[in-house]
């Protein structure tokens, strides 16, 4: 049998529409392909962007931004030395952009001069860090990124 063009376009584009119908089903049904924010309150952190670049270049100019090392026992984050470390509180965020269930916070309560985060607490892979801090009445933040 031989089929005119007309035919053959609509084949086309029925075959065309199942595809794209079936990789949207697939995208959304199957859990390998979950899409998420970094954030579960991504737009109310967004709305208060602006303050937190006041608050980290305040730290930067200061001095007062911490020094984070990587060691075999984890990750040391050092604070600056000038600072009374029984007047340090805070938190300590880490972030994984490749799954939002790795995500972790550490409270800031320091005996010595660094926080250490134990290494059985990290896999291995990019965390972005997000350290918030206050020192007395004036309050501190610092973003790192880090391979571990």
């Amino acid at each position: 049998m031989k089929t005119n063009w007309g035919t053959a376009v609509v084949l086309a584009f029925i075959g065309f529409i199942t595809f794209i119908m079936s990789f949207v089903i697939r995208m959304n049904t199957e859990k390998k392909y979950d899409h998420q924010l970094v954030t579960e309150a991504y737009y109310a952190r967004e709305l208060s962007f602006q303050q937190d670049m006041d608050r980290e270049q305040r730290t930067h100019a200061e001095g007062m931004e911490p020094r984070v090392e990587q060691k075999a026992a984890g990750i040391y984050i050092y604070f600056p030395e000038q600072a009374d470390m029984q007047k340090i509180t805070g938190k300590v965020s880490f972030y994984r952009p490749s799954d939002r269930a790795e995500d972790f916070e550490v409270p800031i309560t320091l005996t010595e001069t660094f926080l250490l985060v134990p290494a059985p607490q990290l896999l291995p892979g990019r965390w972005n860090l997000e350290i918030d801090w206050q020192y007395g009445d004036d309050r501190f933040l610092t973003h790192k990124k880090i391979m571990y």
